[in-house]
């Protein structure tokens, strides 16, 4: 059954499990926002986000409604998923030119 999966599923496969893992690193922060303990920084957050975990992120702001007034954090997380965006278009545009 794994050795049917081609490139492409292996990298949904992985982007899937990071960005699930990136929701709980989220959500993690906003207990410890609720609980007043140490907390993840903004920059490892966006971090997170920025190698293909701002599915992840947005979802995880959302749900957990965390970083919603924040609206500098907001810009940077959504600029980050502009150009993630763009950069899947792109490849999707050349591979399949």
């Amino acid at each position: 059954m794994l050795s049917d999966l081609t490139y492409i599923h292996w990298i949904l496969l992985i982007l899937g499990i990071y960005n699930i893992a990136v929701f709980c690193v989220y959500g993690l922060d906003k207990t410890s926002a609720s609980a007043n303990s140490r907390r993840i920084s903004e920059k490892a957050l966006l971090l997170l986000a920025l190698f293909f975990g701002s599915p992840g992120a947005l979802a995880a702001m959302y749900f957990f409604r965390h970083k919603t007034k924040k609206i500098s954090f907001q810009f940077w997380l959504f600029l980050v998923l502009f150009i993630q965006a763009g950069l899947v278009y792109l490849a999707y545009y050349f591979l399949n030119n």
